[in-house]
């Protein structure tokens, strides 16, 4: 059974910067991974995705300020998210890229002045 342990996320400003990691129990290498995100009263919805090889996807409204990114050997997935808005609040997981393994408790992200 995989787990996932996010971490990272906290109350910022608008316009501040958060990096969250995400450790994984088993095996990532050549998996597609993915940071996905909950708001309240919302569907979960992907916001980003990574590729065995390192390729990235972002949801449009996180293009230019979110960037993912992985490490193999640690078995770790990360995001930068940088010039946050308050529309980024959100619980936020990761998971491969189908969503197929077990859900982590997340780390909440929330952006208030």
């Amino acid at each position: 059974q995989v787990q996932l342990v996010e971490s990272g996320g906290g109350l910022v400003q608008p316009g501040g910067s958060l990096r969250l990691s995400c450790t994984v129990s088993g095996t990532i290498f050549g998996i597609y991974m993915a940071w996905y995100r909950q708001a309240p009263g919302k569907q979960r919805e992907l916001v980003a995705r990574i590729t065995a090889g390192g390729t990235t996807n972002y949801l449009d409204s996180v293009k230019g300020r979110f960037t993912i990114s992985r490490d193999n050997v640690k078995g770790a997935v990360y995001m930068q998210m940088d010039s946050l808005k308050p529309e980024d609040t959100a619980v936020y997981y990761c998971n491969n890229y189908r969503g197929t393994w077990s859900w982590g408790q997340g780390t909440q992200v929330t952006v208030s002045s």
